[in-house]
């Protein structure tokens, strides 16, 4: 479904008379949308195809891209235009970002020194709204699925992230203002030159137009030296009016130096899930050799982003929550499937994406029977996603899971799916789901030479076919000298099954070499028998499934999915937070300013932060609806109101927040009861029924 990217001024609502025409125009211009974007997605996919394949030239790609920006417009147009008629869609932007700094919930860091792009401190609100929430996802996943949690360090030594390929993966190309020292990323400078000597000479000839646009677009694969010459010949020059100096690698992680001798490189983590990949022995250990089993991580992330934007949705430090679940990868069953085997999802796989643009909603039995979603853990893992966005109060008619298209997954994962929240930003990406086969593992382990395996335990034992292996040690010493030991053990390893070994003897007896961990072997140095042998146990490099929850993103979206005006009133502004996430459960809040009144107050409050259950207290002069709305601005859900009955018969009123009513209950009956809606355990409905309502004059 198509979202609202920015506020519009409000229009018309639609009337009774018009309703019905204007909800079939709405349908159709949805499917037409579908439609387009599927064309978007196909498009985009074949542009991406075009950039990687050498045999592709500059014309080809470049009527590509063109078509490609053609449908955007029409797609964009078209959103446009449904916009038009669903008013109801809109986001009212502003009076939310107003809302958010005024009572502190999201703040730009060290602000009265001028702020840093891309960094944002969590005031009050949002910090106990955030903990919550981590509290939630602990009891979630953590604790139900008897996971083994650790917290691992920031900081992180150069070799294990030059392992992982994150040294090498995370570099853009950079020049500086020579003047003021200011980085700027190359290639956009040079997209923005074109872009805006495309727009300011409109009668340009087409074959200079398009010729212009072709550099443009291989602005992303040019060589530094390259990338300097267009950047001159484009006359683009720095903020101080100087040229910009020569350009270089940009690593987008934060680089730093472990210890006072500067002599050992390291960085702050860009992700958590490598702690956790280094450790897998001692984990595997600490779950008695027992597999499946799954690690998990709340921590911070950093990643030294060249443009922040979008808020909370791209930030240079920022809290994940990861979990490795580690696998059989020839056994990718979940013991639990069955218990979310009939939850539905809204799924929007890649043959949806290339085609009718349509998401489907299934069940994640028929999703991994019918082979949209690769295996059980991964299908499993994917509902109890939704479950704990349900739980904490996201709108599930905003969610969704999109399915990476083949040119977007990395070469060794099976399947990958991202949770997508849509927001007044669009459909964002907030939970990746990936099936990293056993890449992981496999690095980690070659480049220590550390065995990261886990043994399979037989009923029976098997007979399997194995090579049988004779060194020549003479060739091996005289060619790999200290190393001729890291070379046998690691065809032996090889040996062990005959799938393994069969590519590597095929190549020796068809070409009379091969390589094997970077070591060039010769027919000479080994000669081999296929045999059997029977075997008790199998030992395997686990898969990972990794679900990796990007929890800035989620605030920020359950921050919008929680907002809304009463009323249509700007002034009276609501977040509608579930009990379990709010930040402050109750508001206690005196009729009168009277010491026997505040009295009852504070013992009521008393109670209440002795359950645990976070309070707010209001005393102010301010009428009672004015406290009200107060509350009702950060997410209170239930507001105690201690009057002049209270003083003669014990009781006060409950206000529930989104609906108003008020119930009047013992004051003893309090705690308990906010503490159940609270935990689940009553419902608001079910309060109604027990107590009587009372009827309150807000204004």
């Amino acid at each position: 479904a198509a979202t609202t990217s920015n506020f519009l001024p409000s229009r018309p609502l639609l009337t009774t008379t018009n309703m019905s025409s204007e909800s079939t125009d709405l349908a159709s211009l949805q499917d037409e949308l579908d439609a387009l974007n599927a064309q978007i997605t196909k498009q985009g996919s074949a542009v991406r195809a075009l950039k990687k394949a050498s045999s592709s030239n500059a014309d080809e790609i470049a009527a590509a891209v063109d078509e490609l920006k053609k449908l955007k417009i029409s797609a964009e147009t078209l959103r446009q235009k449904k916009e038009a008629l669903d008013p109801a869609k809109q986001f009212n932007r502003k009076v939310f970002d107003e809302m958010i700094l005024r009572k502190m919930f999201i703040v730009p860091s060290f602000e009265i020194h001028g702020g840093v792009k891309g960094l944002f401190d969590l005031g009050p609100p949002a910090c106990a709204l955030k903990a919550a929430m981590v509290d939630v996802w602990r009891k979630h996943f953590v604790l139900t699925e008897s996971m083994l949690e650790m917290e691992c360090t920031c900081l992180t030594p150069e070799v294990v992230l030059k392992t992982s390929g994150h040294v090498d993966r995370f570099t853009d190309l950079m020049v500086k203002d020579p003047v003021s020292g200011e980085c700027f990323r190359a290639d956009k400078l040079l997209e923005d030159a074109i872009d805006e000597l495309i727009e300011a000479n409109p009668d340009m000839p087409v074959e200079d137009r398009e010729e212009h646009m072709r550099v443009q677009i291989q602005a992303d694969a040019f060589s530094p030296a390259e990338l300097d010459e267009q950047l001159t010949k484009y006359g683009c020059k720095a903020p101080s009016g100087e040229p910009y100096g020569a350009s270089f690698p940009f690593n987008l992680m934060f680089k730093t130096s472990i210890g006072p001798e500067g002599t050992s490189v390291g960085y702050l983590r860009p992700e958590t899930a490598q702690g956790l990949f280094v450790n897998f022995r001692r984990l595997l250990d600490a779950n008695s050799q027992k597999m499946p089993f799954a690690a998990a991580q709340i921590g911070l992330g950093f990643r030294n982003e060249i443009a922040p934007r979008s808020g909370l949705l791209r930030v240079r430090e920022f809290c994940m929550a990861e979990i490795e679940h580690f696998v059989n990868p020839n056994d990718k069953s979940h013991p639990n499937f069955a218990s979310v085997a009939g939850k539905e999802l809204v799924l929007f796989g890649r043959d949806d994406q290339l085609g009718s643009g349509k998401t489907k909603t299934i069940t994640v039995g028929d999703a991994v029977s019918s082979g949209l979603v690769n295996n059980e853990t991964l299908a499993y893992f994917m509902a109890r996603t939704q479950l704990f966005m349900e739980r904490i109060g996201m709108d599930p008619a905003r969610l969704r899971f999109r399915q990476h298209l083949t040119t977007e997954m990395a070469h060794y994962a099976c399947d990958c799916w991202d949770l997508e929240i849509q927001s007044s930003y669009g459909w964002v990406e907030c939970v990746g789901h990936a099936d990293r086969a056993c890449y992981d593992l496999d690095v980690h382990g070659k480049a220590t030479k550390t065995p990261m395996v886990a043994t399979l335990k037989l009923d029976e034992a098997m007979e399997v076919e194995m090579a049988k292996l004779k060194f020549d040690r003479k060739a091996l010493g005289k060619t790999f000298k200290a190393d001729q030991r890291v070379v046998s053990g690691a065809l032996e390893a090889l040996a062990e099954n005959w799938a393994d070994f069969e590519p590597i003897a095929t190549a020796l007896e068809t070409e009379g070499k091969t390589t094997v961990d970077g070591f060039e072997i010769t027919k000479d140095m080994v000669t081999w028998k296929k045999t059997t042998k029977k075997v008790h146990e199998i030992k395997f490099t686990p898969s990972v499934i990794e679900p990796s929850f990007g929890m800035g993103r989620i605030l920020y979206s359950l921050l919008e999915h929680s907002f809304y005006q009463r009323d249509a009133d700007e002034q009276r502004c609501v977040m509608r937070f579930k009990p379990a996430v709010a930040p402050q459960k109750c508001a206690v809040l005196p009729i009168s300013s009277g010491d026997e009144v505040n009295a009852v107050v504070d013992e009521i409050a008393a109670e209440l932060m002795d359950s645990d259950l976070a309070t707010r207290v209001d005393k102010s002069t301010a009428s009672l609806g004015r406290r009200y709305s107060r509350a009702d601005e950060v997410g209170v859900p239930f507001a105690v109101t201690v009057d002049f009955d209270t003083l003669t018969d014990g009781t006060v009123t409950l206000r529930e927040r989104d609906s108003t009513v008020q119930i009047r209950l013992p004051k003893a009956d309090v705690t308990r009861v906010v503490f159940d809606f609270v935990h689940n355990r009553l419902t608001w409905e079910e309060a109604v029924k027990k107590y009587p309502t009372v009827s309150v004059n807000e204004d």
